[in-house]
């Protein structure tokens, strides 16, 4: 349910009385609901847990760096701010489509073409989050380290702390931790969604891809890519138009589970031992173990 001071709130931002609201869906982390007003729709999120306020700002954040890359479309942020204890986040509601072959080529182009947006170091200048974690954005001047320091260490730590990796888990990473740099091609630090799987984008009206839940930063492009293919992968027009705008180095496939890792580190965190088999059995590969 949301409360009568946030529906205020957003009918002020709005300038209009909303009539009703339903609840939609919206991930696992926040409620969402569509609000209904005389002449639009509007998506709300509403979250009372203690750091749902940083999460939402960090997300706003991210939705307005994505959106100055020029790159890719965004939804904009309306309205955000807390009431009585609960953080609220208002954006408009997208109603969408089935996605065409037109759709996945042009999503292909625009997501190489933000992954042309560069930096002097890999991270960035605020840290932000993936989930509900917490995500460290320090910046340094080499992906090994980066990803090393502020990807991985800080999810092994945590599931090592409650018990869901294996015993020899800390040894194998520090094997694989002296690969990464040999196995990830050098190439400039890319301005990446960072959580690019098929639950943070919709298809918008006249087939126009629209980003949304992003956890930014400066990294391998290699990122998004290989977490678009953990659960299954998009369209092939889709990579066949990445490729053609921004031809990732060979072998990218068959390294895609080097970035899938921390993915399934944060999924470890999250939702448990399930995922544990999978880290596994990405670790024992790339730190020589089997």
């Amino acid at each position: 349910m949301v409360p009568n001071g946030v529906l205020q709130a957003c009918s002020n931002a709005i300038g209009s009385t909303i009539a009703h609201y339903r609840p939609v869906s919206g991930g696992s982390i926040n409620e969402a609901y569509c609000l209904e007003a005389p002449k639009d729709r509007y998506f709300l999120k509403v979250n009372d847990v203690a750091n749902a306020a940083p999460m939402m700002a960090a997300e706003a954040e991210g939705l307005e760096q994505l959106r100055q890359s020029g790159a890719v479309s965004v939804p904009e942020v309306i309205e955000m701010g807390i009431i009585d204890g609960v953080s609220y986040l208002l954006l408009p509601y997208i109603e969408e489509e089935k996605a065409s072959a037109y759709f996945w080529a042009a999503f292909g182009e625009a997501l190489a073409n933000l992954h042309r947006q560069s930096a002097d170091t890999f991270g960035n200048e605020k840290d932000n989050f993936i989930g509900s974690l917490p995500q460290r954005n320090h910046q340094h001047q080499d992906w090994a380290d980066f990803y090393r320091e502020e990807r991985l260490k800080p999810q092994v730590k945590l599931a090592v702390r409650d018990n869901l990796l294996w015993p020899e888990a800390l040894r194998q990473f520090d094997l694989l931790y002296q690969q990464l740099a040999e196995i990830c091609p050098k190439e400039p630090p890319a301005l990446i969604h960072g959580d690019f799987w098929s639950g943070n984008f919709l298809t918008a009206a006249g087939q126009e891809p629209i980003l949304i839940d992003p956890s930014v930063s400066f990294a391998h492009r290699e990122m998004d890519l290989g977490m678009s293919l953990l659960f299954g992968g998009f369209a092939p027009s889709f990579y066949e138009a990445y490729e053609k705008a921004y031809p990732t180095q060979p072998g990218f496939r068959a390294r895609a589970g080097i970035y899938q890792l921390y993915y399934l580190l944060v999924h470890v965190n999250l939702f448990g031992r399930s995922y544990t088999s999978s880290v596994r059995s990405i670790v024992n590969k790339w730190a020589n173990l089997n």
